[in-house]
């Protein structure tokens, strides 16, 4: 897509006061930030206090709208289908289906839009009001824009029922008529209302005949002398020629039965049948095609296309796509007669009359307030074959680029950044990278956002972002003092330096406390305690006190004088098994054979005589008293298994 030819609008920055201070901004993953400076200031002596104000731009904001919620998230359901389905769109039924897509995504923008409308009328807050009659008319262009896309590129229809698509489209989005309506009807005399004829001329430029012949019947029935006039335009009305949906006849057929009902309603005309109602001849003149018996009507049809259709279904019901171009720009000019210049939203449509889908898609993204319209309308017309992959941006095609720049709006919101995981997904060159650049970014507030998060990343085997993430939560947990948390973080993580540091931290509580917290987990560690050889030993040690728990002293014994000579368990912490050994020597049974025994006695003089602070061990009281313990418990023990050792071999 180029650049638009008209300069980018200025975006004002709420409390910020640039005549004062000079702006800085960087770009955020959807926002810019944009602070205050003081910057080519110096030495002005005039005494300006520095600001810390910050101030967030946001690039989409229309996602922070709670009231446009359902159409993000279920346009999000109609999406994904239409990628599933993919596969399953074939032969005939592909285009009735892909029609069907069509008229879902245009269903959600018109409930969205009920809905606003709801919210406009029932908020007493004026500034409110204005923000929901707004977002009412953007979805109000936005359907009408769909709409037409839907006739001309996505069912494709040709001439003959291409008319009768146009009809549907203009009658469904000119509301004016039906207040109108119920207002003639509603009173005693609908043929003596004053916009008993505005009603009946507007359902005629709209083709709705059979409407306008109940009323005329009315106007006939409260006038008998037009009686006369009112049944010849009744049988005129009654037997104009339209299109059939159903191909019951060929155009060249339907051409000639218009031609020769044209031919009649010409000799009405000229015969001056209607001369006597000038309201029954003007609408004879509407039937004759007649260009300015039709602007006449300029005020009741409102906008150019409306009268571009008019136009065609008196002149040239049988209009092929291909010319519509033709009397979609001379309908316009003639409309506005150089009184306005063209809005955007007309320049769009006709850029669609003129199939110029690349400039429709293109005007939308400067004139619509959000990614949503372009991203979905331009995946829909890539599933319909119509989109040519232009290289555009970053080697991206223009489908993809657009659900890039909508996912990554999604991004920035709580919560709907899950919706932007999807468009990320079918988005085959960068999607990837962008989902692994932004779920990066997504703040993990709480501990359930953080496993959904991973559950994401675990998904689509963003092993990377997998270890981020869990070092991220084990961090915070573990300054937080959630030793079990972040354990099963680090653990979660692969990381074996983090997982050392927390089973350290565990020791050093059971030191203090003299038990273990969230036992649970640490009974469970089953494979994973193989991660690092403190974890390992933080397991074994645990499985040690279960042991001895269940008074499985041998097994407890083996274990114990494992921990120690497999020297895994760090060396702040030998006294402390050898102190576990204690209640074991002293029972009455003889648990620790000699050689287990000679292995403690060794183990002890290594840490007495291999100790750094040998001198402080020495000095405190404590320590002094636990080493005589133990010595004078091994000594009974070994004495205990010699004696026992003694006799069980002599006899």
């Amino acid at each position: 897509m180029d650049e638009p030819d008209t300069e980018p609008p200025l975006v004002v920055v709420p409390g910020a006061d640039p005549s004062a201070r000079q702006l800085c901004f960087a770009w955020g993953p959807a926002e810019v930030l944009v602070c205050e400076t003081l910057f080519g200031r110096a030495g002005t002596g005039d005494g300006a206090p520095s600001s810390s104000h910050v101030f967030v731009v946001r690039r989409d904001q229309d996602i922070y709208i709670h009231t446009l919620r359902k159409l993000f998230n279920e346009s999000h359901g109609i999406f994904m289908g239409l990628q599933r389905s993919e596969e399953e769109l074939a032969g005939k039924s592909r285009k009735a289906q892909l029609v069907q897509v069509s008229k879902n995504y245009r269903s959600v923008i018109r409930a969205c839009m009920e809905d606003m409308h709801q919210a406009a009328v029932s908020t007493r807050d004026p500034a409110l009001q204005g923000q929901y009659s707004t977002q009412v008319s953007i979805l109000s262009a936005m359907e009408l824009i769909w709409n037409l896309c839907e006739i001309l590129f996505v069912e494709a229809a040709t001439a003959g029922p291409l008319l009768l698509r146009l009809l549907d489209w203009v009658r469904l989005h000119v509301c004016d008529v039906d207040s109108m309506v119920r207002e003639v009807l509603s009173s005693e005399s609908p043929s003596k209302h004053k916009l008993f004829w505005n009603v009946v001329d507007v359902f005629v430029l709209q083709g709705r005949m059979d409407e306008a012949r109940h009323l005329l019947s009315k106007e006939a029935s409260a006038n008998p002398a037009s009686m006369n006039m009112y049944k010849i335009l009744d049988d005129l009305m009654k037997k104009m020629p339209v299109p059939s949906l159903g191909n019951t006849q060929t155009l060249t057929e339907l051409e000639l039965k218009w031609q020769h009902w044209h031919e009649e309603c010409q000799r009405y005309l000229q015969d001056g049948t209607f001369a006597s109602n000038p309201h029954m001849e003007s609408i004879c003149k509407i039937l004759l095609g007649d260009e300015d018996a039709i602007l006449e009507k300029k005020e009741l049809m409102t906008t150019w296309y409306h009268f571009l259709v008019t136009r065609l279904l008196y002149s040239h019901p049988t209009v092929k796509p291909m010319e519509l171009r033709f009397y979609a720009q001379s309908s316009m000019d003639l409309f506005l007669g150089g009184e306005s210049s063209p809005e955007p939203l007309d320049m769009i449509l006709m850029a669609a009359f003129e199939f110029e889908m690349h400039q429709v898609i293109k005007e939308c993204s400067i004139v619509l307030s959000n990614w949503w319209f372009v991203a979905h309308l331009t995946d829909l017309l890539d599933h319909c074959k119509l989109l040519q992959s232009h290289n555009l941006y970053f080697g991206s095609n223009m489908r993809e680029f657009l659900l890039l720049e909508y996912a990554s709006g999604l991004f920035s919101h709580h919560s709907l950044w899950q919706l932007g995981v999807d468009y990320f997904d079918h988005c085959p060159e960068f999607g990837r990278v962008y989902l692994e650049l932004h779920i990066e970014r997504i703040p993990l507030s709480t501990e359930q956002k953080a496993l959904k998060v991973l559950r994401i990343c675990e998904q689509r085997q963003m092993h990377e972002q997998v270890r981020s993430i869990c070092k991220i939560m084990a961090m915070k947990a573990l300054c937080n003092n959630r030793l079990g948390s972040a354990l099963s973080w680090s653990i979660r993580a692969k990381d074996a330096a983090f997982a050392t540091l927390i089973s350290d931290r565990f020791l050093k509580d059971y030191c203090e406390k003299g038990c273990f917290s969230d036992l649970d987990l640490i009974d469970n560690l089953g494979p994973s305690m193989l991660l690092s050889d403190r974890l390992t030993f933080l397991g074994k040690y645990r499985e040690f006190h279960r042991l001895y728990g269940e008074k499985r002293f041998a097994e407890a014994a083996r274990l114990l004088l494992t921990l120690m000579t497999a020297h895994i368990a760090p060396c702040s912490f030998w006294m402390t098994l050898l102190t576990d050994a204690l209640p074991l020597l002293e029972q009455k049974e003889v648990i620790f054979s000699a050689e287990q025994t000679y292995e403690l006695m060794r183990c002890l003089e290594d840490l007495t005589a291999g100790n750094p602070d040998k001198q402080k061990f020495q000095d405190d009281d404590v320590e002094t008293t636990k080493v005589e313990m133990l010595r004078l418990a091994l000594a009974r023990n070994l004495a205990r298994v010699i004696v026992k050792e003694g006799t069980v071999e002599g006899s």
